[in-house]
């Protein structure tokens, strides 16, 4: 038996720490729309509407993974992993309990610290992990330890939602939100506790004679992103649909004009590698632009077109937990909306003639769900429905991580025996092309409710993640191990910024693609889209497959 240890002690300390870090993220995620839609009321959200919040949704998801760029630089430069690591967390954590403060200031300045902490917090915990593995022991694990790695960001991911349906139903958005903070400060003290198993591998990498000091960076590149986005936030009209999407979009701009110049200044042999990097970031823009409408279009989806009534045999159990949302009608008649959905007026009796009288709705008579249930299935006046809460939809994907991890780390094992295993470039490759499939599953779903007219079965959400999550499987984690193979050693953490910038702009668009939700009637057309838009990816990566992997073999030893 070999004595040689499956993998580093410390991948488990780091696998904890991300777990509840990403348990912090993905609770506020899974409530963040729904929380700016909710009622502007005291204790309550922002009255936003779908165009709005999706717009503010992509901003937020955006421009939290566009600082892993800063936090990577003063990481590789200053700081240090581990330094950068803590201050992360503590300032998300803080972040978190803040953002159900209900007063407007607070809430922007809370959104600011989670951006700033997860800089921070997000690329350096990847390239540490990817440190461990660079010992000659631990190489040809290091697909596998990310892997795994990936399955603790989504236990984190899974079990979230369910605490957020229960704090909020007993102590509100705050509670909920706070929820979340704590989480965090849970995976800083977990990750102070491991470390001993990974400070030998926190060591700052010297500087070539053509690396730009942080002062160039920061006057070169930091400060003209600050003025291009407020140039984008004051020219006339929208370009992007929104001032801020415009803003951001220009910030954008100098970072991208940086990571060229640093591969313009690159040594000679690390050109291949730096450019091949940069090619996957390129194609996997789109990947991310449809993977994370989960939060949008997918969550309204969840909310207000998909059966969800408890079932009565896990309905005592769903209330002792206080995951169930109740909702009573106050009318039995069918009420009237319009193409989108929205509640427009509820039809009344005349007390005199006992015929059908429209009347105006105040917003109180008939919430929106019941809007496309079939008559027969109509609650009574008064009565109370029972309903799974719309976040918990968002624990499907990683609950389908946490299934499947083990089956496609055990499928590359075998191949990787039978000598077959493809390379880190073509899992992503296979990886873009079984996302596409998703969306098909989507407009299955459209067709099959006739447009949203009646209630669709949750197992086509079911269905829809469990096919993009094999995808996610085949690229995500793949794309932070390519990272940490191919990047120079002094510039991974600014390389896993890299990457973290290409999920940036693909969580802008995924933004800006939700605003566009209204605007179809169809809903199968929408979910065509983004079909067409992660095939093309595909084709685009399969045709540029064997010279990326001409590079990778030539440069991963």
């Amino acid at each position: 038996m070999s004595s040689t240890p499956k993998h580093p002690k410390g991948l488990y300390f780091l696998f904890f720490a991300e777990m509840w870090e990403r348990f912090g993220y993905y609770l506020m995620i899974a409530i963040f729309m729904l929380y700016l839609q909710a009622d502007n009321v005291p204790g309550g959200g922002w009255g936003m509407n779908m165009k709005d919040s999706s717009s503010l949704y992509g901003v937020f998801i955006a421009l939290v993974f566009l600082t892993p760029f800063v936090g990577g630089l003063l990481a590789d430069r200053k700081l240090g992993y581990r330094t950068s690591i803590i201050i992360g967390g503590l300032l998300m954590g803080t972040g978190y309990c803040l953002v159900g403060v209900h007063n407007i200031t607070v809430f922007y300045i809370a959104l600011g610290l989670v951006i700033l902490g997860n800089g921070f917090f997000k690329p350096n915990i990847s390239t540490l992990l990817g440190n461990l593995y660079n010992e000659e022991k631990y190489k040809d694990k290091k697909d596998a330890g990310y892997n795994i790695f990936y399955s603790g960001i989504n236990i984190g991911a899974f079990i979230c939602t369910f605490i957020a349906a229960a704090m909020r139903n007993n102590y509100g958005w705050k509670g909920a939100f706070t929820s979340a903070g704590v989480g965090m400060f849970i995976g800083v003290i977990i990750f102070i506790a491991g470390n001993k198993h990974y400070k030998h591998v926190d060591i700052l990498k010297p500087l070539k004679p053509t690396d730009q000091s942080l002062g160039k960076i920061f006057g070169y590149t930091l400060l003209p992103s600050l003025i291009a986005a407020l140039i984008g936030w004051q020219i006339p009209g929208n370009i992007f649909g929104k001032d801020a999407n415009d803003a951001f979009i220009f910030a954008c701009l100098p970072i991208i004009w940086f990571y060229f110049r640093l591969y313009k200044k690159a040594e000679s042999a690390e050109k291949k590698p730096i450019r091949t990097m940069y090619v996957i970031f390129l194609v996997v823009i789109v990947f991310w632009a449809v993977f994370k409408q989960n939060g949008t279009a997918l969550t309204k989806w969840m909310q207000l077109y998909t059966e969800r009534e408890m079932p009565a045999s896990v309905l005592p159990l769903a209330t002792k937990l206080s995951i169930v949302d109740t909702l009573k009608a106050t009318d039995k008649i069918r009420p009237i909306t319009d193409e989108q959905f929205r509640l427009i007026i509820v039809p009344k009796l005349d007390p005199v003639t006992q015929k059908i009288k429209p009347d105006t709705i105040k917003g109180k008579d008939l919430p929106p769900y019941f809007k496309n249930v079939s008559a027969d299935r109509m609650p009574k006046k008064n009565e109370s429905v029972y309903l799974i809460p719309t976040e918990l939809s968002q624990s499907i994907n990683p609950g389908w991580v946490i299934l499947l991890t083990p089956i496609v780390v055990a499928f590359f094992a075998l191949l990787r025996r039978k000598g077959k295993e493809p390379t880190t470039p073509s899992k992503i490759g296979w990886g873009l092309l079984i996302s596409g499939l998703s969306p098909f599953v989507m407009m299955a779903a459209v067709y099959v409710c006739h447009n949203g007219q009646e209630k669709a079965s949750i197992l086509w959400l079911i269905g829809t993640y469990g096919v993009v999550t094999i995808g996610e499987l085949c690229l995500s984690p793949m794309g932070l191990s390519l990272v940490s193979k191919l990047s120079p050693a002094r510039l991974t953490a600014l390389m896993m910024g890299g990457w973290f910038l290409s999920t940036s702009i693909g969580n802008m668009l995924s933004g800006i693609l939700a605003t566009f939700w209204d605007n179809y009637d169809n809903k199968m057309l929408y979910f065509m889209v983004n079909v067409i838009l992660l095939l093309s990816a595909a084709v685009v990566m399969f045709f540029l497959l064997k010279k990326l992997n001409q590079v990778f073999r030539e440069y991963v030893k």
